[in-house]
């Protein structure tokens, strides 16, 4: 059994600048409610942990823990925050995530909504992959899977993701590109997410620092480790800076937050 994670007292007042604008509970005279547009895209956190030399994992597939215990908390804490949690198909495959918050106390409806990009329908989820069970516990919400086209007739995986209450969303692909950023962005508004936590890998980190423009915070766990040559690298095309920077030391990683500045080069 995982050992409870503990949120130090640093943490929330490091995040605060840093997370999506709460939602108004209601609107100041019920009676008039205020029109507001609707927004084109959610608030886009960036998010994830990385060696020294800028490595995700040691090597393609395989699961590489780098957090230590009090940033994890952090990341567990952030989540909290967000309407959704997305990832891609790699990690999916790769680390058989549970897609939730594990910070004791957490109610579900603090529980982010698990979205996977998988345009291939690659990710061969069955009952026990942990995301499914996590649901099943009554601890997470049931994914969302988004996929170029629909699968073939008798995928048993589409009723394995049914049963939870999860779905399969159809985000065709143009002419056979991959999907971009403002594509993706906004059918996840369109199904009302406002807010959303991209946690990996490092081709979805990539591809969204390239698009530095999309994305509203940036939050980077650095532990105090190389993994050396023929790790998975974060490391976007073109010249990527940040402002209003703060770092926090919790245990042995140093965390820093701040927005894109500017991207150069791309």
């Amino acid at each position: 059994m995982s050992t409870p994670l503990e949120l130090p007292a640093s943490v929330s007042p490091f995040l605060s600048t840093y997370l999506p604008p709460a939602s108004p509970s209601s609107s100041p005279d019920p009676l008039e409610p205020e029109e507001t547009e609707p927004a084109s895209r959610p608030f886009v956190t960036l998010t994830y942990a990385t060696s020294l030399d800028s490595h995700l994992s040691i090597a393609p597939g395989v699961q590489t823990a780098l957090s230590g215990p009090e940033s994890k908390a952090l990341t567990h804490h952030l989540r909290t925050f967000h309407d959704a949690i997305l990832i891609g198909a790699s990690t999916a495959v790769a680390d058989d995530p549970g897609l939730n918050s594990r910070l004791p106390g957490t109610t579900l409806s603090q529980q982010p909504r698990p979205i996977i990009l998988d345009p291939t329908f690659r990710w061969q989820l069955t009952r026990e992959s942990r995301v499914l069970r996590t649901t099943r516990d009554g601890q997470g919400l049931a994914p969302w899977v988004f996929v170029a086209k629909e699968p073939e007739a008798g995928d048993v995986r589409v009723g394995v993701l049914e049963e939870v209450g999860g779905q399969l969303v159809v985000l065709e692909q143009e002419d056979g590109k991959e999907w971009g950023w403002e594509k993706i962005l906004a059918k996840l508004a369109e199904l009302g997410i406002k807010s959303v936590m991209v946690e990996g890998g490092a081709r979805v980190a990539n591809g969204l620092l390239k698009r530095g423009d999309l994305v509203d915070s940036v939050v980077v766990t650095v532990a105090p480790v190389y993994l050396g040559k023929g790790g998975v690298n974060v490391s976007p095309e073109g010249v990527v800076r940040f402002r209003d920077v703060a770092w926090c030391t919790l245990g042995r990683d140093v965390v820093m937050a701040g927005r894109v500045e500017l991207v150069e080069g791309v």
